[in-house]
């Protein structure tokens, strides 16, 4: 029922909220077609009767004002001048702050808003939201306000607005009213619009950016019926809100820029009006980082506003290198600080700050919403770290689309799978998919193998050959070996001269008729070179060495590192343009490193390309013997600009017919070292990709395909994301000292040596050179890892087994004196606390004995720590406390040492993160490790990534900690489930106390025949347990060979949950086959 309107302002008069409750009941009459007339009649004559004045709000606790929007005479082809607007009390009132931000917008074009859907952030009472819907024309305005008697208000002014005096409806050119294009919700920022999943083509806001002197004032619940003094205070404050923008009072844009990152589409502009207090850098960074080009549309200095308390930035101030910017009134140019600003208001100044408008929009959009959807995803906390800024658009078109590829990679994988030795399966198709489309090379990802590097990748290639003489091109030579570049021994027929490692390299001229002279002079058997730049243009000296070293029955190894380009417009190549025509001679191959990108000078990826199946064969078991396997975070990033390089072309559009390499004429070359022949073709090494190695169970690898923490993922990611990160933040030393003093009690000091590399197994191999250097043996307990022995005897090192008993598989004092008694300058190797591949522990009296023993001899000792830390009850064992043992024996024999070997990737299940380490703490052993210089070190954001960890890890951060802990459990749990399944099915087993894998014997199998199929079938023995369980079941394990125990196979544990169960069945089906 109406009122009259006495009645009305009766009502008014009383408080501000029954003036609110009055404007309410008329809202609701006004939303009534059938009263809606006759109620904007009533506004108009409401307006007249109280007119537009400070008394009009004391008395009545409301007031009608004319908003002017243009002044003189009007361009436009369509809008009013001005808008007549209900405002109240408790809610932010149009000023300075609007009116700035309003003129912003009318410096954009008058298409910015035409036809689009826009919405504006804190619209108190709508007259923005209202006159963008007058003047441009859009589709639709959501205005949204936390604010609900704004939300009330703003309705009332469109309806005031949209119809006239009388009434009636008020048309624009397109036939439509305010109405239709204009609506108002209560939303915290742009939650209305996320929920209701409304993309948005504009997001504008003038929002306010204060510290909030009382942070609990957000918590309360924000109603309409809230005090008017605390609906206002959401104009001037707002809480902290998480962001590293909260110390300068932005965090609340922070947050509507990411939530706008959300729901805006890809070509959307947002529009922020932003006071200059915190300094102009710092208002345009909060943008840039997120992803934005800015554009500064609009800047003036408004009076601060006398109400807002500037006593938070002044303690800022105090407790930070930060200045804030204010001026000395409207007219000052030379900006004071808070403290300065305050103290100047107090003695009655007037203070101003600065006042802009920006407009911002994401410079590759999809991307960045990859990456912000990820935060979202539980990684909150990492994008205070985050930077999207780049000075350079090239730097960004590589980092942003790698950063989005990384996000989709952590959010959608639980853990990291499993990649063949040879590279992943997926980044090598890539590198063929690159090589087919622009270089037009019909290659398969057969035909490539990944190294972590070019030196490491010619190390090997060395290594795998052992050639007598090799000629490397001078450019090549400065991480290979000293003993190779000082020798002088280049006339041995063969490789057996009584030397381990007699290879000599002669340097050589990159410039082809120097390096083909020498060549004929030397007629070494192995040639490693690049080409000149000025001879890369065309084919003619790649052919030319192709010859010579055909002649002379010399391998050739092409390096084109510096010519390759990864660009959609790559450079004339003389090299891939004869391949693009010719296959690949069975003697040559190709070496690349990749290493020109545009953000990390020093982040590095090989591959070999060659058409010959051995080599390729060759090269890849090379790398898992001596490697491992090359980190995936390498081939992630390179993997990324090879996929942004092919994802817009159309596939197959020119295919490529293949060719049949086998056709090729054979030369007569060197072969591979027998030493590395002998490893290849016995020990057991990953399932072949040939033997359909994805449909394949992997319980034969020292990997964790457990779920990845979210702290581990958060690290990686953050790595990645920062910018400028200090030499300090990647120093990971301290990290490690305390790791293995916590863990271990190692003692380190000044003078120990730290060494970092991807893998343990790299490192490793060096020590095993170091061994051979010093003209030691290396003494191994059976039962030990597999991997090593086998890199070991490909290195010709010389190698005595320690026996253990059946029971215990350790090793005990009586054995390891009865051995080193026989061994000069032995080097022992210990896997513990836990050991691998039995998953049993050594006890902290039991390595004091042998740290004695091995004393006693002058042993070198290398205890490898890289498979601890996962030991099934923390409590029960006790740990290691090593520091007093080794104090002790410090003295006893010049030449004893204890080396410590680790790595984080089982302890944290860190999955793609690879990282392992070495401390030496003797001078004559470091001096010898640095010998050999090619090995592969963890690029600056892994070492960022696993100081993190660390740091992590030693704070006891739950996150972390709960998340180790429940993976121990579930490999707690694994090894008891898999220790029944496999006493049932006829295997003894050697109960584990941690660790990712156990021993078994199949005693009910062994001289029995098991059927698969008809045409699967085996008479099983320790020979073929391995090949027969694989074929049978696709279930791959380690045989006796591996573990070094008679009869012994090994299981790991570290699996998925399908593939453990998967992997369980397995073992039932096995049973199942066997027949009688």
């Amino acid at each position: 029922m109406a009122v009259s309107m006495d009645e009305f302002l009766k009502q008014c008069e009383q408080s501000g909220d029954s003036a609110y409750a009055a404007l309410r009941s008329l809202l609701e009459r006004l939303e009534n077609p059938a009263t809606r007339t006759q109620s904007r009649i009533f506004l108009s004559d409401l307006y007249k009767r109280v007119g537009d004045s400070d008394q009009c709000l004391d008395k009545y606790h409301f007031r009608i004002q004319d908003v002017v929007l243009e002044h003189g005479v009007s361009t436009a082809e369509q809008g009013r001048k001005k808008l007549t607007m209900v405002v109240i009390p408790s809610i932010f009132m149009p000023e300075d702050w609007s009116f700035t931000f309003y003129e912003g917008l009318n410096r954009h074009p008058d298409a910015i808003f035409k036809d689009r859907t826009v919405a504006e952030l804190g619209c108190g009472n709508g007259w923005i939201s209202i006159a963008i819907a007058d003047k441009w024309l859009p589709a639709k305005v959501y205005g949204l306000d936390i604010n609900p008697r704004a939300i009330k208000v703003s309705w009332i002014n469109l309806y005031l607005n949209a119809l006239d005096d009388k009434g009636q409806p008020i048309y624009d050119e397109e036939k439509k009213t305010l109405l239709d294009r204009v609506e108002f919700y209560e939303s915290d920022l742009l939650s209305h619009c996320r929920d209701n999943d409304i993309q948005l083509e504009r997001i504008v806001g003038c929002i306010p950016q204060i510290l909030n002197p009382n942070p609990d004032a957000m918590s309360k619940m924000i109603t309409e019926n809230a005090s008017e003094d605390f609906l206002y205070d959401l104009s001037n404050y707002c809480a902290l809100q998480g962001f590293v923008e909260d110390q300068f009072g932005l965090g609340l844009i922070a947050r509507a820029v990411e939530e706008g990152i959300d729901v805006i589409k890809p070509m959307g502009i947002m529009i922020f009006n932003m006071g200059g207090r915190p300094g102009q850098a710092v208002c345009k960074r909060l943008f840039e980082r997120r992803g934005f080009n800015v554009n500064k549309l609009w800047q003036t200095k408004v009076i601060q506003a006398a109400d807002t308390d500037i006593t938070a930035l002044v303690e800022i101030e105090k407790n930070s290198p930060h200045r804030f910017e204010f001026f000395m009134g409207l007219t000052g140019d030379q900006p004071i600080c808070a403290r300065t600003a305050w103290a100047y208001g107090k003695a009655g100044g007037r203070i101003a700050h600065a006042l802009s408008v920006y407009s911002c929009r994401l410079r590759q959009p999809q991307q960045v919403k990859k990456i912000f959807k990820f935060l979202r995803n539980g990684f909150h906390d990492v994008g205070s770290s985050l930077d999207l800024s780049f000075e350079d658009d090239a730097v960004a078109d590589e980092k942003i689309p790698f950063l989005a590829y990384l996000a989709g990679e952590l959010k959608e994988n639980s853990s990291f799978s499993y990649e063949p030795p040879a590279g992943s399966l997926q980044f090598r198709n890539l590198i063929a998919g690159f090589m087919k489309t622009y270089h037009h090379i019909p290659l398969k990802s057969d035909n490539v193998v990944i190294f972590p590097s070019r030196a490491v990748a010619i190390e090997h290639v060395l290594r795998l050959f052992s050639p007598r003489l090799a000629v490397v091109d001078e450019y090549l030579t400065r991480h290979l070996p000293r003993q190779w570049l000082t020798s002088l021994v280049i006339e041995q027929a063969s490789e057996n001269n009584g030397l381990k490692d007699g290879i000599t390299v002669i340097e050589a001229p990159r410039q082809s008729d120097l390096m083909v002279e020498l060549i004929t002079k030397l007629r070494p058997q192995v040639v490693i070179t690049g080409i000149a730049q000025f001879e890369a243009v065309t084919s003619s000296a790649f052919v030319h060495l192709l010859d010579v070293t055909r002649q002379i029955g010399s391998r050739l190894f092409l390096d084109i590192s510096d010519q390759f380009e990864l660009s959609s417009l790559p450079s004339t190549n003389g090299v891939l343009k004869y391949l693009a025509g010719n296959v690949l001679p069975s003697h040559a191959s190709i070496v690349c490193g990749l290493v020109k990108n545009k953000v990390y000078s020093d982040l590095e990826v090989a591959f070999v390309i060659s058409e010959e199946e051995a080599i390729l064969k060759a090269l890849s078991k090379t790398v898992e013997v001596l490697e491992g396997n090359t980190t995936p975070i390498r081939q992630y990033y390179y993997g990324c600009l090879f996929h942004e390089l092919l994802a817009f072309q159309l596939a197959d559009r020119h295919p490529l017919t293949e060719r049949d390499s086998s056709k090729t004429k054979s030369v007569e070359v060197i072969g591979f070292a027998s030493s590395a022949t002998s490893v290849l073709n016995n020990s057991e090494l990953s399932i072949g990709e040939e033997e359909k190695s994805s449909a394949l169970i992997h319980m034969d690898v020292d990997q964790s395909f457990l779920p990845t923490p979210s702290a581990v993922k958060a690290s990686i990611f953050e790595s990645f994301a920062r910018q400028n990160v200090g030499e300090g933040e990647v120093d990971v030393n301290p990290s490690i000292k305390q790791f293995v003093k916590s863990n271990y009690g190692f003692p380190t000091d000044s003078s120990s040596e730290f060494v970092y590399t991807d893998t343990t197994q790299a490192i490793f191999t060096r020590l095993v050179l170091c061994c051979n250097l010093e003209g030691g043996t290396l003494c191994f307990a059976s039962g030990s890892n597999g991997n090593y022995i086998s890199s070991a005897k490909f290195l010709k090192a010389s190698i005595v087994t320690i026996p253990t008993d059946s029971e215990g598989f350790k090793l005990t004092d009586k054995q390891l004196n009865k051995v080193l008694d026989t061994v000069k300058k032995p080097w022992v190797y210990i896997c513990g606390p836990t050991t691998n591949p039995t998953g049993l522990i050594y006890s902290n009296k039991e390595m004091e004995t042998i740290l004695t023993t091995c004393a006693k001899f002058g042993a070198r000792v290398i205890i490898d720590t890289s498979f601890s830390g996962l030991e099934f009850d923390g409590k029960a064992w006790g740990g290691w406390n090593l520091e007093a043992t080794l104090s002790s024996l410090a003295s006893s024999n010049p030449s004893f040492c204890v080396s410590l070997l680790g790595g984080m990737s089982l302890k944290m299940f860190t999955g793609g993160l690879k990282f392992g380490f070495l401390i030496l703490n003797h001078p004559a052993l470091v001096d010898a490790f640095y010998s050999f210089p090619g090995l592969s070190k963890p690029h600056a954001t892994m070492r960022y990534a696993v100081r993190k960890l660390l740091g992590l890890a030693e704070q006891k951060v739950e996150e972390l900690t709960n998340a180790v802990a429940e993976n121990t459990k579930t490999l707690k749990s694994r090894a008891q489930r898999l220790k029944e399944t496999l006493v049932k099915s006829g295997w003894d087993v050697v109960e584990p106390q941690g660790g990712i894998s156990l021993v078994a014997k199949p005693s009910a199998y062994l001289n029995k025949v098991v059927k698969f199929s008809s045409t699967s079938e085996f008479k099983v023995d320790e020979s073929n347990i391995r090949e027969a369980i694989c074929r049978g079941t696709g279930l791959c394990i380690n045989s006796a060979s591996w573990t070094g125990l008679p009869g012994y196979c090994r299981f790991t544990t570290a699996l998925s949950d399908a593939d453990f169960e998967r992997a369980l069945d397995c073992i039932k089906r096995l049973k199942d086959a066997l027949k009688g």
